[in-house]
């Protein structure tokens, strides 16, 4: 009996443990500049990448952004190919991942 009561408890301690984590997903977007700053507050993490982040995970029926960064384009090796790069007067597209829990 001790042993079905034991295999009760562990069980519902898995259960317990594996419903506490959060669903991520990572997105990586271009980082187009779009002359707003937008692109820039998401490269640079910085405070007013927040609300474009935390938008973009809401549209992606995701709750909020847990992260935003710049990522180079080597940190996705095979993921984007060269044709893909796009430039606009000298400068390039990077990229930025958001991480978005549900």
């Amino acid at each position: 009996m001790r042993s079905v009561l034991a295999t009760a408890v562990f069980a519902a301690v898995l259960f317990a443990a594996g419903a506490a984590q959060a669903e991520k997903h990572i997105f990586l977007v271009a980082n187009n500049g779009d002359a707003y700053g937008i692109d820039r507050c998401l490269a640079e993490s910085a405070a007013c990448g927040a609300a474009a982040a935390n938008a973009y995970c809401r549209a992606h029926d995701f709750e909020k952004a847990v992260s935003y960064r710049k990522i180079d384009r080597d940190d996705i090796t095979g993921a984007i190919p060269a044709s893909a790069r796009t430039c606009h007067g000298g400068s390039c597209d990077d990229f930025v991942a958001i991480e978005c829990t549900r």
